[in-house]
């Protein structure tokens, strides 16, 4: 049984635009959130570089200055 020509190029349109579709899904890229995991967008690779240079080991090592500084002048306050 042969096909119908009006029933052809609807066919032919519907798998054009399929096509379509997978071609733009399949380029799209974005960065997702999945269980409160930022998994990367897949131009990841081509991003630009940030560079975080090494924090002290110690993370409280201003506040500790600070006790330090105010025991220093609390001792040169009352004397020897």
């Amino acid at each position: 049984m042969p096909l119908n020509t009006e029933q052809k190029p609807t066919w032919r349109r519907a798998l054009l635009g399929l096509g379509i579709c997978g071609t733009l899904v399949s380029t799209v890229g974005c960065q997702v959130d999945v269980g409160g995991q930022t998994l990367p967008s897949p131009w990841y690779q081509q991003d630009d570089i940030q560079y975080f240079p090494p924090g002290p080991e110690f993370k409280l090592s201003r506040e500790a200055a600070a006790q330090k500084a105010y025991k220093a002048d609390l001792d040169a306050q009352q004397g020897p």
